[in-house]
């Protein structure tokens, strides 16, 4: 049977400790640590018999992708990027719903000196292309050539 180790960051996790009162626990001899190199590491039957109970190990985490993007749009008036962006801020909200309106973020900023409109997009990519397909739409029309 394989042996797991915990890294001190790991261990402080498990217990909701900070990490340096971990190190303490250790340095005291609370709690048994083997050194490999420089680093310290707790087997998984040393954090049961310092906690009492069998520690699980948390949850890997599912595979994701995420993708942060800028797009510029050139000569807008502030009120055509205000409606832009509600537009956007709306969609990315509509697509999730309310709860789940995290997955999905749009953030933009206006230089009304130079009549440009930042949009920040954060989120999968497949949503984010979805936005960023009506930045293409909305921005620049379905008859404009220039891109």
């Amino acid at each position: 049977m394989e042996q797991r180790y915990y890294s001190m960051d790991e261990v402080a996790g498990l217990l909701g400790l900070h990490v340096r009162t971990v190190r303490g626990y250790v340095r005291d001899g609370r709690l048994r640590a083997t050194r490999v190199g420089r680093l310290y590491r707790v087997t998984a039957e040393d954090l049961a018999a310092f906690t009492g109970t069998p520690v699980e190990p948390p949850p890997r985490r599912a595979r994701r992708a995420e993708v942060s993007c800028v797009a510029r749009v050139e000569a807008i008036g502030p009120d055509e990027a205000i409606r832009l962006t509600n537009t956007l801020v709306a969609a990315a909200v509509g697509r999730h719903g309310r709860e789940n309106a995290d997955r999905l973020r749009v953030e933009s900023a206006y230089d009304e000196e130079r009549g440009e409109l930042k949009v920040i997009v954060l989120g999968g990519p497949a949503a984010a292309g979805e936005l960023l397909g009506m930045i293409d739409l909305l921005a620049l029309g379905e008859g404009t050539t220039e891109r």
